[in-house]
């Protein structure tokens, strides 16, 4: 079946909707801080779930609310496809954001200003924008009455940014029967594209940065535990200096590199692109090509240990007999037992490490004709363009997809400007994404959605 292109007037249309969208919720505070007390829990994510429930009713559908817990709340809606038999793809955002302190921000965070063309606020890059893209690329499909190639399932998960257990862990477990039949799965961070030099000295490249790996997360306590007592006798058993003592350990610890698959296929392409070549030895002197991915691409390279927090004492004068630190770690594919016994050792004999949540690390199949047709969606759009894989340092709710079959790829795709530092944007002040980039994008997967 071929579907029709969609007219002057109604891509214009798509284009507006995917930015007033990504304004709109923007401006909804879905904060998460975590935990899993309600007490902190803001009313946010319902009211963004009920933002887009909206959206999707207006246009024909019937989404349906998933709630987790009291106002953690999941918004799923089908499409059937032309072709029942193939496997489903999901789309899938999340529609929860990290906190940001104004006072640190040029802007108002949860203003949706736009200024000299530049959209600024919490979720600009992480992920509203893409949620926006995807509503306002279904919202079309729904107006015009088209039927995609296959089954898309439409997904906007709460909590993603603390580990998804409101949302896509809750989903797998007690809802799979939503995902039944599907395959694939897209979402946020990768898709945005890098500018590389010729080799030939011709026109620079873009080259769009398809996330098909992802290093795993271990969000895990250290609890040393030793003898409380007066600050004034002396202690060899003190808590905090057996937990610091770990956390020195673990922090003088030098992670050796290694290159995975993906990310060798990465400087492998970039190199054929640039004519530069890139050396185990001096691969420092390689990543300036990459722009900005850099950082994203930099935390790829090895396993990482970083020390977020540290809790121990409640009066000057007393010695605890408990202290505790949390530790974010994150892991190459096939590096979790490693990594795991290595922070074991290393934290020493009276300090405990507990596991608080483990992601598993993903490595999707980079050579299917589901990525041909994500290369020809960014064609269409911009002629020369070059779609290279690339491992994620991050993560993504595709973690819990991969757990019942399904391989996810990051393609929010943007196309934006050479000097952009993009990495740093993600959970950094001053959020902020290109106009021209969001209407790019849903250009783009509105051809995805076309020719999947």
């Amino acid at each position: 079946m071929t579907i029709a292109a969609p007219t002057a007037e109604q891509l214009a249309l798509v284009q507006d909707e995917a930015v007033r969208i990504t304004r709109d919720l923007i401006r909804i505070d879905s904060t998460n801080f975590g935990g899993h007390d309600p007490a902190t829990w803001g009313p946010g994510e319902r009211e963004a779930a009920e933002y887009v429930v909206a959206q999707l009713e207006e246009v024909g559908l019937a989404p349906e609310i998933l709630e987790s817990a009291p106002g953690r709340a999941n918004v799923v809606v089908r499409i059937p496809g032309e072709d029942r038999e193939r496997g489903g793809l999901v789309i899938h955002g999340h529609l929860d954001v990290v906190p940001a302190q104004a006072e640190d921000w040029t802007r108002d965070p949860f203003g949706a200003e736009i200024v000299d063309g530049v959209l600024y606020g919490r979720g600009a890059v992480d992920m509203k924008d893409m949620d926006g893209m995807i509503l306002a690329v279904v919202r079309h499909i729904a107006r015009t009455g088209q039927v995609p190639p296959r089954d898309l399932v439409i997904v906007m998960f709460a909590d993603e940014e603390a580990g998804g257990t409101y949302g896509s862990r809750w989903m797998i477990e007690h809802r799979p029967d939503v995902f039944e039949g599907c395959t694939e799965a897209i979402s946020e961070v990768g898709g945005y594209s890098i500018t590389l030099p010729r080799k030939d000295g011709g026109q620079d490249v873009r080259a769009y940065l398809l996330q098909t790996a992802e290093k795993g997360y271990a969000w895990l306590r250290l609890r040393a535990t030793g003898r409380a007592g007066h600050g004034s006798v002396p202690n060899d058993e003190n808590a905090i200096v057996r937990l610091s003592r770990a956390v020195a350990a673990i922090d003088d610890h030098v992670f050796p590199r290694e290159y995975v698959a993906s990310v060798r296929t990465l400087f492998d392409r970039v190199g054929e692109i640039t004519g530069e070549t890139w050396d185990e030895s001096d691969v420092d002197s390689f990543l300036p090509l990459l722009g900005g991915a850099r950082q994203f691409v930099s935390g790829t390279l090895a396993d990482s240990a970083n020390v977020t927090t540290f809790h121990a004492g409640y009066k000057g004068n007393v010695i605890p007999g408990l202290a505790e630190a949390e530790l974010d770690c994150r892991f190459l594919p096939g590096h979790q037992e490693d990594l795991l016994a290595l922070i074991d050792e290393l934290s020493g004999e009276h300090v405990e490490v507990i596991i608080d949540k483990i992601g598993i690390s993903l490595d999707a199949p980079h050579d299917t004709p589901f990525v041909e047709a994500m290369h020809r969606s960014i064609l269409a759009e911009d002629p020369g363009a070059e779609l290279v894989p690339y491992c994620l340092s991050a993560g993504t709710d595709n973690k819990q997809l991969a757990q019942i079959g399904i391989d996810g790829y990051g393609f929010a795709p943007l196309q934006l400007p050479a000097d952009l530092d993009f990495a740093p944007l993600f959970h950094g002040v001053d959020e902020r994404v290109p106009v021209d980039a969001i209407r790019f994008g849903a250009r783009v997967l509105l051809r995805l959605v076309q020719d999947c």
